[in-house]
């Protein structure tokens, strides 16, 4: 098992060269060039020493190329530029990482020091269905998750769903009226459905409106018979989010779900610990937290509101609760909020606040995973052709009819079970992999003729490069699987450096919490395998290296399945 990703092994090596140069603790900088003429690696980090030590860049690099211990591992270290050392790995070297990789379930990725990780994500209202707007939470925490389970860490997936408050009492007096009309199954059946009427009722007749705010004052009092209905219809509302987790292939369970309802008993109790430690104050009737170096636009102290005028307790509030439980209760010293953008201001001083009121001490990361907004081709917010909210089950079920159409188009002969597993597989891995290879940060444009295409980076190109790599195993009619990787031709080298990188994109999207690193990864290494493909003939070559070329795309396939499965994407044997 190896200890070190690649990157990693040659910054230590460079790194050490530094040091032996006279730079003690100069940072090395070790990157891959990104283009074959430059090597594979380049290091960057001896211009930034010479500047510091006002050295000459160049010979600086020279005396760091002559200390550098890279025997057996490059075969070829240039100086280029100003001062850039170029590293060329040896094919030997990189045949024997590919061996242990190819001989290891793990694919030769070490484990890093485990942590225990909360992410919390999808955290949808349980008043509605899920809608286009819960999509990345849900796709980005899930990939987020896998990636760290798979490196090592305990992670912990927290679905803070929205369960509580005054909208509560308003579906839950409406769902007594659809009882006792004996209409609550069907009501439910459609939960925008149910809000709209609920909401209707409650604007337009009185009395409803009355019943519903005492339902809120006996729910949070803690009435069993309001209690009993109040889980009733969450019970309904997960099982609505349980079918597109299942159609998503998100690993997300009832076990998982700690909404907001959880911290309800703790809220009064954070504020009233806020007001102690002489954190909170009273302004214009409410409870406030002030922390420096938080403004509003006219430049004035910006206040972390706690408590309202009427009492009442803010998502605010809850997030303080929650961050207090996760750390003291579940002993996390690392917790990821996925969630949108906009919401940014919020992440910021709740921190602030958690930080100054010792609920997250300095070894606790805390870190807002943000993302942008899902367009429509109009550049607008993504809605129905009516303008209207998009159910994610709906986007979810068109992906798989348009991806079957397609399929149907490019394989008629195919029974209509395989078209229609192909299609499911196919639209849903469209529909995840267009959303997670975009920077999170950014907002993107939803393009049905983009995501379904089979060239560019795209689902359905890298799971037709998965089958393609597969199926050559299964086309020998035999091949030693323990034969020994050679590398003799360019192509066969540059697939190999991506299979060696797989390593260091998974580290990458842990660290920085950035899925499309990995789909970058991926259609780079995809990409690598159809030119290898073209350029070095398999099942026509013979003897060892046919063996060794069969090893690589075996080696390519079982990447290739890995990193999607770790997108939460599936592949197929045959499309």
């Amino acid at each position: 098992m190896m200890t070190q990703t690649l990157t990693e092994l040659l910054d230590s090596r460079v790194r050490a060269a530094l040091n032996a140069a006279g730079c003690d603790g100069a940072p090395a900088v070790v990157q891959p060039s990104g283009r074959p003429e430059y090597g594979d690696y380049q290091a960057n980090g001896v211009m930034g020493a010479a500047k510091a030590r006002k050295m000459n860049p160049r010979q600086l690099a020279t005396d760091v190329v002559a200390k550098l211990d890279l025997v057996g591992i490059a075969s070829k270290v240039e100086i280029a530029g100003p001062g850039f050392i170029n590293i060329t790995l040896d094919d030997a070297f990189l045949a024997q990482q590919l061996q242990a990789a190819a001989s290891d379930e793990r694919l030769g990725v070490p484990l890093a020091t485990a942590q225990r990780v909360v992410v919390d994500y999808s955290s949808p209202n349980l008043a509605k269905e899920m809608h286009v707007g819960h999509l990345r939470s849900t796709i980005i925490g899930d990939a987020l998750a896998r990636v760290l389970r798979f490196l090592g860490h305990e992670v912990i997936a927290q679905n803070h769903v929205g369960d509580w408050g005054t909208q509560f009492g308003m579906l839950t007096a409406y769902l007594i009226e659809a009882e006792q009309g004996g209409e609550a199954t069907v009501a439910l059946a459609d939960l925008e459905d149910f809000y709209r009427r609920a909401k209707t009722r409650f604007d337009e007749d009185e009395a409803f409106a009355t019943r519903a705010r005492e339902y809120v004052v006996k729910l949070q009092g803690g009435d069993a018979e309001v209690n009993t209905l109040w889980k009733k219809f969450l019970d309904v509302s997960l099982h609505h989010c349980e079918a597109v987790y299942a159609k998503l292939g998100v690993g997300l369970t009832r076990e998982d779900v700690r909404g907001e309802s959880a911290y309800n008993d703790d809220l009064a109790v954070v504020v009233a610990d806020l007001r102690a430690k002489g954190l909170a104050v009273d302004d214009n009737d409410a409870v406030v937290v002030y922390v420096d170096g938080f403004v509003n636009r006219e430049g004035e102290p910006l206040g972390y509101i706690v408590q309202k005028k009427d009492g009442g307790f803010l998502y605010a509030t809850t997030d303080l609760a929650a961050v207090r439980y996760r750390v003291s209760e579940l002993n996390v010293s690392r917790v990821l909020y996925v969630v949108d953008a906009r919401q940014s201001g919020h992440f910021q001083q709740m921190f602030a606040v958690s930080r100054k009121a010792g609920y997250a001490p300095e070894g606790v990361q805390l870190e807002h995973v943000g993302f942008g907004v899902m367009l429509g081709e109009d550049n607008k917010p993504f809605k129905t052709r009516s303008g209207g909210t998009v159910k994610l089950a709906d986007l979810l079920s068109e992906a798989v009819e348009r991806a079957f159409a397609l399929v149907s188009e490019k394989n008629p002969d195919l029974p209509e079970a395989a078209r229609r597993e192909i299609a499911d597989a196919v639209g849903v891995g469209a529909v995840k992999y267009a959303d997670l290879s975009k920077n999170r940060n950014s907002d993107y444009v939803f393009s049905w003729d983009t995501m379904l295409a089979f060239e560019g980076n795209t689902a359905p190109y890298l799971m037709y490069a998965y089958t393609r790599a597969a199926g050559v195993g299964r086309k020998a009619e035999s091949w030693d699987a323990a034969a020994t990787i050679v590398l003799a031709e360019p192509a066969e080298h540059q697939l190999a450096i991506a299979l060696a990188r797989f390593a260091d994109a998974l580290q990458s999207v842990a660290r920085d919490t950035m899925p499309h690193f990995l789909c970058g990864y991926l259609y780079e290494l995809a990409t690598q395998y159809m030119r290898f493909y073209e350029a070095c003939p398999v099942l026509k070559s013979e003897g060892e290296v046919r063996a060794s070329r069969l090893r690589l795309c075996e080696l390519t396939a079982h990447t290739l399945q890995t990193g999607l499965g770790l997108l939460g994407i599936k592949t197929l044997e045959h499309m």
